[in-house]
């Protein structure tokens, strides 16, 4: 074991239930050896883990119940008002149509069950008429039956289909209504892989909700058809102790397979860990290539895979033994059961049903019955077993809850994020206690054209750090505004919270709706789509010609930035490219500046947006944004800017500022 890697001695969940210990002694035995040794791995993890641990603590939060219980039909039943929202909807008339082809596939099952006992009593009584005839009637029926299995099977994939169109469009109404999906990933830490919570989880939740449908509506159907059939042959009392044994065994199997849920929660948790720490390799490819880091990110993400695989053999292992028991409950003790109840007309000497037949009536009679209670059983087992994929679904319904909750909150102005700085009891940073009595949200914001104004409104971090405890100034449109500071100060809070990115802890903003101010960072985004689409986001072709802007337009917008090359070079307006790498830094700039250009907005938020654009370009921007009535706050530490600009802020990083005119005496801005 000496030579065991680091990274097999990764922590792992306890998974097995204390009541799955009942299964066989052989089980028993290797689920005692592998906790032994998980407990010697565990006390051999060294600093390394723990820091594969502290990249993970970023993505995971507390965990979910997810048992079949109350709560998780109470959370089932929200979802499913979701699903189908009506009886006149299309996903009623799927459920329906499933309902049709399952009750059909039962008396189809039932027909063939009563045929071919026909057609064996005519084989082995030699009658070749009979034979002819119920052969030909069997073939007969094979096309409408082959229909109704395809009918089955295209109600099931596109119930599928519908449950997760409709869910995917509640959810994403909800994660991109206004600034949501900014906040769930910037200001509240319980949700940090929504990517997968809305594609994967979505689709496998959907999936099991409508084969749970399916694999529980045709057995129950079975089940309450051969009851019917059977109490006619072979008594009332067959189909009741058929039916108590489906009750007791079901409640045993539920109770073994709590875990499952959990387990499903847990899986799903770290998958998405496992695609987390994949996609920051990707997003910082660049810094981590120049550090050199490929040996470090290596060990983190090899290390958050061997996490889950770690649990994923755990939840193999319990999965195997819960099929030991599912195999002898629902399937081979059910058939114990049938063979007892089938046997009791035929073996009692005094039951009235055979005390005068004869041996081809008890013979078909036998076959009939028997081929009956086997379906019959066989529906039994599909109902005790339905019960693991109900466990499952309890997992992806914790999982969706919980998404729909946080969505919710995040929607209603709530969000909930553990603080960095946990000296004051996690309520905030410990430089300034008066984080503490700040509420988010608790300021005004007042809507009102050509001005913004802070009064009396503190920079506050989601957090909890207080930046400024008041900041206070006021700017008219036609006005620009300098703004200066060193790194942390408060330049791009101050941005976030006039964006209404960031709650407001106080105070009162005054400001244009948000339609009429617009930002441009150093790193402009470009979007997917053709250069058209660059210029003009986030409008598409339609808006832009509603707002009477023709592409003649954009044209000269595209040569005041000294772009109306790139229309010739990529091909015209209707080119689609990977904007990001065709691009290059200053080209995406003057994108930028372009559309700040296009939108005209009352006021733009500049964040160095013109670093990598020459000095005489970035004069003409300035001086044609004047002219069409942009009024500017620009962060940047170019002095050619100084001339653009009536007022600076400049905030000192340790919660001081001050917010003058610029004059001929202003000589430097301190950073």
């Amino acid at each position: 074991m000496a030579a065991q890697s680091k990274l097999n001695a990764l922590l792992h969940p306890s998974i097995t239930p204390k009541n799955s210990a009942i299964i066989t002694a052989a089980g028993i035995a290797a689920y005692f050896v592998y906790r032994n040794v998980s407990k010697k791995a565990r006390k051999r993890r060294g600093a390394e883990e723990e820091e594969v641990k502290v990249v993970i603590a970023q993505h995971g939060h507390r965990k979910e119940k997810a048992a079949v219980d109350s709560v998780f039909f109470g959370r089932l039943t929200n979802i499913l008002k979701i699903l189908v929202p009506g009886l006149f909807t299309p996903e009623a008339w799927y459920l329906l149509l499933v309902a049709f082809s399952l009750v059909a596939r039962t008396y189809a099952d039932v027909w063939m069950i009563g045929n071919g006992t026909s057609i064996e009593r005519a084989i082995i009584g030699r009658n070749g008429e009979d034979f002819k005839n119920l052969l030909f009637k069997f073939i007969y029926a094979m096309p409408a039956i082959s229909t109704v299995n395809n009918i089955l099977k295209y109600g099931l994939n596109m119930l599928k289909l519908r449950f997760r169109m409709r869910l995917s469009k509640h959810l994403y109404d909800r994660y991109l209504k206004g600034f949501t999906f900014y906040k769930m990933s910037n200001l509240d830490n319980r949700i940090s892989n929504a990517d997968q919570l809305l594609t994967q989880d979505t689709e496998k939740f959907c999936d099991s909700v409508a084969e749970l449908y399916s694999n529980l509506s045709k057995p129950i159907l079975d089940v309450i058809l051969y009851s019917v059939k059977l109490a006619g042959a072979i008594g009332v009392m067959g189909p009741t102790y058929m039916l108590l044994y489906l009750a007791a065994s079901g409640l045993f199997l539920t109770r073994l397979r709590r875990p499952v849920g959990r387990m499903t929660v847990s899986e799903q948790k770290l998958e998405g860990e496992y695609r987390y720490v994949n996609s920051r390799l990707i997003t910082n490819s660049e810094e981590i290539a120049f550090y050199q880091g490929n040996t470090r990110e290596k060990f983190i993400i090899t290390g958050t895979f061997q996490k889950l695989v770690e649990h994923l053999r755990n939840f193999i292992f319990f999965r195997v033994q819960m099929g030991f028991i599912d195999n002898i409950i629902a399937k081979y003790l059910a058939t114990v059961v049938g063979y007892l109840v089938v046997s009791r007309p035929f073996i009692n000497l005094d039951h009235p049903r055979h005390k005068n037949s004869t041996h081809a009536e008890r013979f078909e009679d036998y076959f009939r019955s028997g081929r009956m209670l086997v379906k019959m059983a066989e529906a039994i087992g599909r109902i005790v077993l339905a019960g693991r994929e109900l466990t499952r679904l309890a997992g992806f319904t914790a999982r969706v809850t919980e998404l729909m909750r946080v969505l919710n909150d995040l929607n209603g102005g709530r969000y909930e994020r553990t603080m960095v700085n946990t000296d004051n009891g996690g309520r905030g940073s410990s430089n300034n206690l008066k984080a503490m009595t700040l509420k988010p949200g608790s300021g005004n914001i007042i809507i009102k054209d050509r001005i913004i104004k802070f009064d009396k409104v503190p920079l506050v971090t989601p957090n909890g750090d207080v930046l400024i405890e008041e900041l206070s100034f006021e700017v008219h449109s036609g006005k620009n505004v300098l703004i200066c500071g060193p790194n942390g100060c408060g330049k791009s809070s101050l941005f976030r919270i006039l964006g209404e990115l960031w709650p407001l802890f106080g105070g009162t903003l005054t400001k244009p709706e948000k339609g009429k101010l617009f930002y441009v960072p150093q790193r402009p985004y470009m979007a997917v789509g053709t250069l058209r689409d660059q210029v003009i986001y986030p409008d598409n072709h339609t808006e832009q010609l509603k707002k009477g802007v023709k592409d003649k337009e954009l044209q000269e917008i595209l040569s005041k930035v000294q772009l109306g090359h790139i229309l010739d070079r990529e091909g015209g307006w209707d080119s689609v490219q990977d904007w990001m790498d065709v691009l290059s830094g200053g080209e995406k700039q003057r994108i930028a500046m372009a559309r700040l250009f296009y939108h005209k907005p009352q006021f733009a938020i500049l964040d160095e947006c013109t670093s990598a654009v020459s000095v005489d370009v970035e004069g003409f921007m300035y001086q044609h944004s004047r002219e069409v009535g942009i009024t500017l706050f620009t962060v940047s530490h170019r002095k050619s800017l100084w001339k653009h600009h009536e007022y600076y802020l400049k905030m000192d990083g340790r919660g001081y500022y001050e917010f003058k005119p610029i004059t001929e005496d202003t000589t430097e801005f301190g950073s």
